[in-house]
């Protein structure tokens, strides 16, 4: 099998505007402040694991209360009235809470996400999740939540950071919205879980059985040679073939 030839056909089928619809994407391109769109990437790949339907109703949900402007309303602490309520399968309003109080501790500092990584040397997602977590330390007097931020990076796969980096970052115009400047395609990682794992290892991409940053990198490595200038173009891919195969398991069972 042309490997390269599967991933690109499969990519071309699914990286299509029609995509934007039933995908957390949309939530992001629904706001032109860029602060607004950073705040938004990285809430709701905060909560995009588990069925696709629940994740879009649970991210409306969560949008709903911040208003026109999540960046006015992290800035003028709107989270203080949050309290206990389930956001998302386990993600809960004083884990919300938690990484906007660190939203609005680290716009104090900087003006941007974007702005931040184009200071840095190292634009890695590890550097981008190491300043992130360490103004939400700070803004949460130092208590720790792993829901938010791990602190393990140098062995979790950051799949949701990788997520929230692909929409910001990828900028061929048609589903991602490529508003970041500090970064480009070729930099980023495959926002790695569990069904991109397991596809990519029916498909030979993948080796290494965890999923964990070194099969993050030997993933992307693979697709890099693809596609240099924009490897994880073939998210999509893998994302189109698994349901493929879902789609033809269900048929025959």
């Amino acid at each position: 099998m042309d490997i390269k030839a599967y991933l690109d056909e499969h990519a071309e089928r699914i990286n299509r505007p029609a995509f934007i619809a039933d995908d957390p994407v949309q939530f992001p391109r629904r706001y032109k402040n860029l602060q607004d769109v950073e705040i938004v990437s990285f809430l709701v790949a905060a909560i995009a694991w588990g069925k696709r339907a629940v994740i879009l109703r649970d991210a409306e949900r969560m949008l709903a209360g911040m208003g026109e402007s999540p960046y006015d309303y992290v800035m003028s602490e709107g989270y203080r009235r949050l309290g206990t309520a389930n956001v998302h399968r386990t993600f809960f309003e004083q884990n919300m809470a938690y990484m906007l109080r660190g939203f609005r501790h680290f716009y104090t500092s900087y003006a941007g996400m974007d702005d931040y990584m184009a200071s840095c040397v190292d634009r890695t997602p590890q550097r981008l999740v190491e300043a992130l977590r360490k103004s939400a330390l700070e803004a949460n007097r130092n208590r720790v939540d792993a829901r938010c931020y791990s602190s393990n990076l140098q062995n979790t796969a950051l799949k949701r950071v990788n997520l929230a980096l692909r929409w910001l970052v990828r900028n061929d115009g048609i589903v991602d919205l490529g508003v970041w400047k500090s970064m480009t395609p070729d930099m980023l990682y495959i926002p790695l879980d569990i069904h991109a794992g397991n596809t990519a290892r029916e498909i030979g991409l993948l080796t290494r059985k965890s999923n964990d940053w070194k099969a993050v990198e030997e993933l992307t490595g693979k697709l890099r040679a693809y596609n240099p200038k924009d490897p994880v173009l073939y998210d999509f891919a893998l994302f189109g073939i698994g349901v493929e195969k879902k789609q033809i398991s269900s048929k025959l069972s």
